[in-house]
């Protein structure tokens, strides 16, 4: 069989994975009970506690610490006054069957729709880097500012594959940076095919650097922070024991990544994406020709550089300034605008550029809206509480071990149906944390469980970011996984041993 007859029988695109996952999540909703936990906010302006029970009847209770001890939610007043916690939180033994929500053929259909109606800032986010990617490239920036790199770097490739990890490593451990990953993409994957690398190698460096950094997490608000925040516990606790899992988990995946980058420097035909490697080389280099020479002009070197001072804009904006995708959107927008007055084009040339730039990422766009409409099919089911339920029923009286290595399952398990980090962590915790007591263990092992049982599931998880930024690359999920399930499986063990010694501290 030739190679492009493969090709054909190949593995289906991002899109049709997600179709088949969003009518498996639907189905589901028939097998699953509908059930809800009652959940309880805090009313700043009334200085009233919010109960909304599973029937959406709405009471109210004034904010003391007494109601919160009888309602069982074992934290302190000032969790809620100080604005520490400001998403709703579950009640426990509050759970109680509801009627069933089956999604049905048109609630399929329409969950797409839905869900590009609510990730539409990302979407617009994605489509005006992909505006700048193309007037870049039209004036041939990208091609000369190559060129100079990849001259500089010779002989030390490896270490571009460390920084990159390093960096977006530090920033998922400190601030979660992962969705602002998709911009990083287009401006260094030419870079990494440049230096021997193959397409895998890249997203590694940058997926998996931001998933690391995230799934053994320190201070990241969005995570650890939260977590601890609605578990009663200071985010401070076992912050040196994380901090040491950390730097292990980050020497492993680099190792693996040498590994896998020396392994394909040896023999091209052992990469995954070797069958691929004319396909992706033109999308990302496009003519791009090594041994002509490109002249690297003041006005190349300027839009490049006004392009590159965009992103610790972006990482200041997101860590420190309280930023979103309508901040970011708009950074990249005035960039995109400052660069087209720079870009030596006409006004019509270089709008058309901007436009035909923005459609070569439209299929990454639509990707983002199907993936999200997963989600929406399962909450619209209301079977993500009962899948808490059953959990915290499962492992109620457990010895210290296995309890510890049961709740990183079942984190790994709900990470796939809740991929939001802080929506896992308010609705599970203040029903999840009291479960150590019980069994006389530190809530921060519940922590630790949470943040790398959702983080080990994010590796592949088809609700999170992977499929968007496969499709972004222009490979396919079944590659992804042939790359990662080993280091997943490491990554699952290492995770296993180091939440066993957590619990004999």
């Amino acid at each position: 069989m030739s190679e492009k007859q493969k090709k054909k029988r190949g593995f289906p695109s991002a899109f049709t994975v997600l179709a088949i996952i969003l009518v498996l999540a639907a189905a589901l909703t028939y097998i699953v009970p509908s059930g809800q936990f009652s959940r309880l906010t805090y009313d700043d302006s009334t200085n009233e506690f919010v109960i909304t029970d599973h029937d959406n009847n709405v009471t109210t209770e004034p904010a003391t610490q007494e109601v919160l001890d009888r309602l069982q939610i074992q934290l302190s007043l000032d969790k809620f006054t100080e604005g520490v916690i400001k998403k709703p939180i579950a009640i426990p033994g509050t759970y109680q069957r509801i009627e069933q929500h089956p999604q049905g053929f048109l609630d399929i259909i329409k969950a797409p729709v839905t869900g590009s109606m609510d990730t539409v800032d990302i979407m617009l986010f994605v489509l005006v880097l992909g505006g700048i990617i193309g007037i870049i490239n039209k004036i041939g920036a990208f091609d000369a500012g190559m060129a100079a790199l990849s001259k500089r770097t010779k002989g030390k490739e490896f270490l571009l594959v460390t920084l990159v990890f390093l960096l977006t490593t530090l920033g998922g451990t400190t601030f979660g940076l992962a969705e602002e990953t998709i911009a990083f993409y287009p401006i260094l994957m030419p870079i990494f095919l440049l230096s021997g690398f193959d397409v895998l190698t890249c997203i590694a460096a940058i997926y998996m650097g931001s998933s690391i950094g995230t799934m053994f997490s320190t201070v990241n608000p969005f995570a650890t922070v939260i977590a601890s925040n609605a578990a009663g516990i200071s985010f401070t606790e076992g912050l040196t024991f994380r901090i040491i899992t950390l730097i292990l988990a980050s020497i492993i995946t680099l190792a693996y990544m040498y590994w896998y980058a020396q392994k394909v420097k040896k023999d091209k035909t052992k990469s995954y994406v070797y069958v691929d490697e004319e396909e992706i080389h033109k999308r990302f280099l496009g003519q791009y020709d090594s041994n002509s020479e490109k002249e690297f002009t003041w006005r190349k070197k300027l839009c490049l550089l006004i392009f590159a001072l965009a992103f610790p804009v972006l990482i200041w904006g997101v860590s420190l300034g309280g930023w979103w995708f309508q901040e970011m959107t708009a950074l990249f927008l005035g960039v995109a605008i400052v660069i087209m007055f720079l870009s030596g084009l006409s006004e019509k040339e270089a709008i058309n550029t901007f436009i035909s730039g923005s459609a070569d990422l439209v299929g990454v766009v639509l990707t983002v809206g199907l993936a999200r409409s997963i989600n929406i099919v399962m909450d619209n089911g209301f079977i993500s509480d009962t899948l808490l339920y059953y959990s915290t029923e499962f492992i109620a009286g457990m010895s210290k071990g296995v309890f510890a290595i049961s709740q990183l399952i079942i984190f790994s398990f709900l990470g796939f149906f809740i991929p939001s980090s802080s929506g896992l962590a308010v609705l599970s915790m203040p029903i999840m944390a009291p479960l150590a007591d019980t069994v006389g263990l530190s809530r921060e092992v519940v922590i630790n469980a949470y943040n790398w049982g959702q983080g080990w599931m994010s590796f592949i998880t088809p609700t999170g970011l992977i499929l968007v930024t496969l499709e972004m690359a222009g490979t396919t999920f079944d590659k992804w996984l042939k790359y990662i399930l080993p280091l997943m499986g490491i990554m699952g063990v290492f995770s296993a041993l180091m939440l066993i010694i957590n619990t004999m501290l």
